[in-house]
């Protein structure tokens, strides 16, 4: 069996014990030449955190096991797809790749039905969402990028 395939049974180990443990059917593991960095299963209903979501939760245990916000070099091999809040999430942490064994139609057959989410984010600037979204500048909108750039000891991300 190819390291890919191992590393995706883990991801379903970790899912389906989550299930059996009264969580979401969501696994994720986040590894790096070879080596995990961290395991996330889905914990939104247990920790009442909508953001908690395996891929999520995984990137966090990496990111405090690798003791850096970025994981460059690293893959997350995921029981699903990711929504496009967990993509976000891969995408801040510089992963470089993500390998998922069921797609966002399985999930949706389950009751995980993110597709209104997907078309938000293929959607065409001003088209509708259920999240009324305002822009009011501030004449202090700007202090905290000037308190930023200003910062010599920043560290940029």
């Amino acid at each position: 069996m190819s390291d890919e395939l191992a590393w995706l049974d883990r991801a379903v180990d970790l899912a389906v014990d989550n299930v059996r443990r009264s969580g979401g059917p969501f696994g994720a593991v986040v590894v790096r030449d070879g080596v995990v960095l961290g395991e996330g299963t889905n914990r939104v209903t247990a920790d009442l955190d909508p953001t908690a979501h395996a891929e999520v939760v995984a990137i966090r245990a990496a990111c405090r096991d690798a003791g850096e916000f970025a994981l460059p070099g690293a893959t997350v091999y995921a029981s699903c797809e990711p929504c496009p809040l967990c993509l976000s999430a891969l995408l801040w942490a510089r992963l470089d790749a993500v390998v998922f064994a069921a797609d966002r139609h399985a999930a949706a057959a389950a009751g995980f039905d993110d597709a209104a989410f997907h078309r938000l984010f293929d959607a065409s600037p001003g088209a509708p969402w259920p999240l009324r979204r305002e822009h009011h500048p501030t004449a202090r909108a700007d202090e905290p990028f000037d308190a930023w750039r200003a910062t010599a000891s920043r560290v940029p991300y």
